[in-house]
Formats: structure tokens, C-alpha cells, sequence
């Protein structure tokens, strides 16, 4: 018989054999369509049952069948608002871009070392200082040191205006990067929550103390 298979304003002509059951046709559709016959609903005079034949439900030539469903990309394209992607398309060029040459970084770094710096000494590893270390700018410019309190097991960041105690174990993780022009210091974040919001930033951290705040804070274990 020929039928006339509607879905989503689409119509296709189609030769079916009489004898073929419902589910064989769902195949036929998913060939025509790119629906899988999982995600069709197949529609004459009611919902077709995929275990009859064409000829058990009296299709007959020329009938309609209808067909409702998204295919797996039109679902995807709905689940994935516009604002979502666009985000990723963002944080894939961001990954690309050094830290020190994105905007936020950018208008910290570009007013240059803080006239307190602590001096760097490139290609060595040291323990840290048994002072806070200090000279450092936060995100807003402000002027920030760490203080590691080992013994309470906390991190201590200091500003002017107060001093937040975070407990070592509360820190997720500790990122870094050279800064461009500025290879024997570095910006570091400390990511106090389970996103890359929460990352706190520190800019001017000698490079021969990095290595140590990482295993200061994370633990050596997380590093084996």
C-alpha cells in the first residue's frame, strides 16, 4: 500500500507491505526521518501497536500515518540553553589564553609589582618562610599576604580591612601560572568552593614558594 507518513511538516510517500508490523515501519520511518524508533510515536487512529500488522489495524492504501518525536540533536539543542554554550565556547577560549592576558587579570597585573614585592629567586624550590609571605595583590588590587598557620592547620588571608581563616582541608585546590614578562613570580588561585567562582586570587607570589603552598595546602599525598 501507499501511505503518507506527516511528521514535523514533513510529508514522505511511502510503499509498505500490508504483512509488515508496526515496529517494521517505525524501522522504515527511522531510514526516512533520522527519528529512532524509540522516540517515535506513530499515530492511525490511535497509537500503532509495534506487534500487529499493517493489515490487523485495517491500514489501507493511502492512509496518513502520523508521526511525533525529536531526534537525540533536536532534544540535546533544547537541553543546552543558548547561555550555557556560549559559557563553554568561552571557557574553551579562555583555556587557550594565558591567565595573565585575560581581562580580569589583566587590570591587577598592569598595575604592576607592588612596591613591597618579596624577592624572587628563580630555579629553586624553597620551604616557606616562617613570616606571612606578603607584597601581594588580591583581585580588586588590594594588598593581600598568607599567613600558613601549620600548627591550627589554616590558611590565613590578610587584608587591610580584615582576615579570613580558612582551614587547609576547606581549600579544593590551588591553581598557578607565571606571569607573562614576570617568569620568577606567579598568580595563584585557591578554590574555596566546588567552582571556578570561588577561586581566590593572589597576584606576585614568588615562583620558590609555589611548589611549597601547593603541598602546604593540598597535602603532599595529593601529589603521588
Amino acid at each position: 500500500v501507499e501511505l503518507k507518513v506527516i511528521w514535523n511538516k514533513n510529508k514522505y510517500d511511502v510503499k509498505f507491505c500490508l504483512d509488515s508490523t508496526g515496529a517494521e515501519l517505525k524501522q522504515k520511518i527511522h531510514s526516512l526521518t533520522g527519528l529512532p524508533p524509540a522516540m517515535q510515536k506513530v499515530m492511525f487512529k490511535g497509537l500503532l501497536p509495534e506487534e500487529k500488522t499493517l493489515r490487523e489495524i485495517k491500514v489501507t492504501n493511502g492512509a496518513k500515518i502520523m508521526v511525533v518525536g525529536s531526534t537525540i540533536n533536536d532534544v540535546l539543542a533544547v537541553n543546552t540553553p543558548k547561555e550555557a554554550a556560549q559559557q563553554e565556547v568561552k571557557a574553551e577560549e579562555n583555556k587557550k589564553e594565558p591567565l595573565c592576558r585575560q581581562k580580569q587579570h589583566r587590570k591587577v597585573l598592569d598595575k604592576g609589582k607592588p612596591d613591597d614585592v618579596m624577592p624572587s629567586v628563580k630555579g629553586v624550590q624553597e620551604r616557606l618562610p616562617t613570616v606571612p609571605l606578603s607584597g601581594m595583590y588580591n583581585k580588586s588590587g588590594g594588598k593581600v599576604r598568607l599567613t600558613f598557620k601549620l600548627e591550627q592547620d589554616q590558611l590565613w588571608i590578610g587584608t587591610k580591612e580584615r582576615t579570613e581563616k580558612l582551614p587547609m582541608g576547606s581549600i579544593k585546590n590551588v591553581v598557578s601560572e607565571p606571569i607573562e614578562g614576570h617568569e620568577d613570580y606567579h598568580m595563584m588561585a585557591f578554590q574555596l568552593g566546588p567552582t571556578e567562582a570561588s577561586y581566590y586570587w593572589v597576584y606576585w607570589v614568588p615562583t620558590q614558594y609555589v611548589d611549597a603552598i601547593k603541598d602546604t595546602v593540598l597535602g603532599k599525598w595529593q601529589y603521588f
